[in-house]
């Protein structure tokens, strides 16, 4: 290494003997064990539409963006550019160069708005869709919102080899030798930004296939060593795709959590479910005086709480009582106005609301409750994880045009829901949007929970590599309108959003079809009962017999394995049937089925048929009609309550900024700072800035001009929504006086903060 710092030290240029010395210092200092990869040199960002002036860093158009020219002059149209490799100077036509911006280089990001959708005109929430490169977009959302992620939801691309993503500008394929290095430095310098963005409980979650999955893993530990990494495998093509040994039908999405991470269990989508008040020879209200109280209801009838053990000589009015002051009572009463109990003590009950729902029966509220959730498995293979009918058919229907692998709407709805079920207001970040599959899932997810929760989506504009080909053919450039509109943002991403929300496809026809939710209504179903009169218990005088007579019913009703020869019924506590074989033994049978609401269906092998219907009647009263939870569909027609801007990420001049000559250009990231509350304010492009704006439907404010600070003051004292302040002013010790005077959490100075942080988080790459 000595010989290497003498050579280096040889070297003229002061840029690059600097960035040899850091590069040989890195190698020194490298990782011989765990994952060790080529840390390639930082990506080249082009900028198409900033203007080219003297001293701008550009490439040429359609060539090697990493061939990179200074320029030095433009005169008559051309530019005077100077080789940074060589030095060489070189007269380029400025209509075939494009601004480039370089990771590691300080960038000031604006946001120029392309096309909003508004479908809730009662709802100040606000999704937001970014075109960019998602590195810079990353640095400009860890300026809005460090620390405050609650889910970042990613799905990188799988580097297969089939040339499904790009370095540098350039398709990385098969035969690139550093392929797999290549991806590694890309995801390794963005996951270094997420990390900042999410929050101390956040989650994480990573897709990815069998191409990636090991180093991916290793990159996952490296970056977030604090965090466990659990992976989840997702049939997502039942069909498989055909390998050299086996047929694949699987990929991963990896939970990277916290000790202080949450994942939510998921709630039972099927299945019974039966009434919090109680049936049978037991359920009388003195058979457990603790059992008889009031469930507390709203207008809405959400349940709010649990009144207190009524005294023994207090008789309620009837089964639902309303009170003066709005709040109604739920009593333990049947339909014969005969004064039950719960199934759940007073002191008990608390563990199980939230399982319990409220389903209104006629002029009656019953309780109700579901089986116990569960946490999430490892292992999915649910058919709405499909990829092809969920994902490709569903992206077909609603823009009409195609996508490569896109994911299956509910599998991506699960995978986040996983995250944030019990967080309804979480803040949700997807920087590989792909499709937008990201958003719609938010969006069904907030309609199946009434949930406000806000979705952020990044994607690049990148064009197929077919449709390049076209494109050149036909003489077009990237940057041109024409090749603009074929990119993946403007002709899938937005198209999907825009058209789902609004329930209509590309034709403006409205959509056909449905969302499969989580949202389940009760249903009240008699239970399923049968004469067994072919037999009887003289013949049914073995276990081999009995087995016989059970195999008819089937394994999933009632498996073989429960049949002992003496068994005079059969009653499982996992099972949907129960079959009572001596019907001498019924009284014994009855006492066995109380509180087996799960069982639906009852064998009876008798051939007195008065006594099959006594004993029908019995179980009839003893466990009344199964409660049965059938799904809700939400027709696509119908879009969803959503509001989602979409912008593109632009490049402002630090000095316009400090000089305060840019703040329509900055005002959209205000507004996302503050939380995309309400529309987002515009002020016109040749009217004169107000010396303060306070937007009547935000929870922001600005002041522009510190001389109007005591009106600035008096107004945001009269407003209550008020949680972010702006302040410009070049003066630290102003704005900390003026600061001192506003009771808000989030006060901010421009434009210095603004540049600050930019300046510092670009040398972080």
């Amino acid at each position: 290494m000595a010989a290497i710092n003498d050579l280096i030290k040889q070297i003229e240029d002061k840029t690059l003997r600097d960035r040899l010395t850091q590069e040989v210092e890195r190698i020194n200092n490298n990782k011989k064990f765990g994952l060790v990869f080529e840390e390639h040199l930082p990506e080249c960002t082009p900028i198409y539409g900033a203007s080219i002036k003297k001293g701008s860093i550009v490439a040429r158009k359609g060539k090697k963006i990493n061939d990179i020219y200074f320029v030095a002059n433009i005169e008559d149209g051309r530019a005077t550019c100077i080789n940074k490799a060589n030095g060489e100077n070189t007269d380029i036509p400025v209509g075939e160069l494009v601004v480039i911006a370089q990771f590691g280089e300080p960038i000031f990001p604006t946001l120029i708005p392309m096309d909003k959708v508004k479908n809730a005109d009662d709802d100040s929430l606000w999704h937001t869709l970014i075109e960019a490169d998602n590195y810079h977009a990353l640095q400009l959302l860890e300026y809005l919102y460090p620390k405050q992620v609650d889910c970042i939801y990613i799905d990188p691309p799988y580097n297969t080899g089939a040339r499904d993503w790009k370095y540098n500008n350039d398709y990385v394929d098969s035969s690139d030798n550093w392929r797999h290095s290549k991806w590694l430095s890309m995801m390794q310098r963005r996951l270094k930004i997420a990390k900042r963005l999410l929050r101390d409980d956040g989650v994480l979650i990573t897709t990815i296939d069998d191409n990636e999955y090991a180093h991916l893993w290793m990159l996952l530990n490296d970056v977030f060593p604090e965090r466990k990494h659990i992976p989840v495998s997702i049939q997502h093509n039942p069909g498989g795709t055909q390998g050299d040994k086996f047929s694949v039908t699987h990929e991963y999405a990896i939970y990277s959590i916290t000790e202080s991470s949450t994942i939510f269990r998921k709630k039972h989508t099927g299945g019974d479910v039966y009434n919090l008040r109680r049936w049978g020879s037991t359920s009388g209200r003195y058979e457990g005086a603790t059992c008889f109280y009031p469930i507390l209801l709203d207008k809405n009838h959400n349940i709010i709480g649990f009144g207190e053990v009524a005294e023994d000589d207090f008789h309620p009015s009837g089964q639902t009582v309303y009170r003066e002051d709005g709040i109604i009572e739920v009593w333990p009463i049947d339909r014969n106005n005969i004064e039950k109990k719960w199934r759940y003590s007073r002191d008990t009950v608390e563990s199980v609301r939230e399982r319990m729902f409220v389903e209104q029966n006629g002029d009656r509220l019953e309780i109700i409750l579901r089986r116990e959730s569960e946490p999430p498995k490892t292992i999915w293979t649910d058919p709405l994880y499909n990829a092809e009918a969920h994902g490709t058919n569903m992206i077909k229907t609603i823009i009409g045009g195609g996508f490569s692998y896109p994911k299956s709407l509910y599998a991506v709805k699960d995978a986040i829901g996983f995250a944030v079920w019990g967080k309804k207001n979480a803040l949700i970040l997807d920087f590989f949007a792909g499709s937008g599959t990201t958003l719609h899932a938010v969006n069904l997810l907030n309609y199946e929970d009434n949930g406000r929760r806000r979705c952020i989506m990044v994607t690049n504009n990148e064009v197929s590599e077919d449709v390049t080909k076209e494109l050149i053919k036909k003489g077009f450039v990237n940057g041109d309108k024409e090749w603009e509109k074929e990119g993946i943002c403007q002709a899938i991403t937005w198209p999907r959003t825009k058209n789902s929300i609004l329930g209509i496809n590309s034709a403006g026809l409205k959509l056909e079809g449905d969302y499969f939710t989580a949202i389940q209504v009760s249903k009240e179903k008699e239970r399923k009962f049968l004469q067994l009169s072919f037999t009887d218990i003289n013949s049914l005088n073995s276990a081999k017999n009995k087995k016989q007579l059970v195999s008819l019913l089937g394994k999933d009703k009632l498996p073989q394995s429960l049949v002992k020869a003496d068994s005079k019924y059969i009653v499982s506590d996992k099972h949907p049937a129960s079959i009572l074989f001596d019907d001498s033994a019924y009284e014994e049978w009855l006492s066995a089925l109380e509180d087996q609401d799960h069982i639906s269906e009852f064998y009876i092998v008798t051939r007195n048929n008065a006594l099959f219907n006594e004993i029908k009647e019995r179980i009839e009263q003893l466990l009344g009609n199964i409660i049965v939870l059938e799904d809700v569909k939400k027709p696509m027609s119908e879009g969803f309550k959503a509001n989602v801007e979409y912008f593109k990420l632009g490049f402002l001049d630090k000095n316009s900024v400090a000089l305060g000559q840019q703040f329509r250009e900055i005002l959209p990231m205000l507004w996302l700072k503050a939380g995309a509350v309400g529309e987002r304010p515009e002020l016109e492009q040749d009217a004169e800035l107000p010396a303060m704006l306070i937007p009547a439907s935000s929870n922001f404010a600005v002041l522009i001009d510190e001389t109007h600070f005591a009106e600035f003051v008096k107004q945001i004292s009269a407003r209550k929504n008020i949680s972010h302040v702006f302040i410009v002013t070049n003066s630290e010790e102003a704005f900390r006086e003026m600061a001192s005077q506003f009771d808000v959490e989030n006060i901010t100075q421009l434009y210095r903060d603004y540049i600050d942080n930019f300046v510092i988080n670009g040398r972080r790459i």
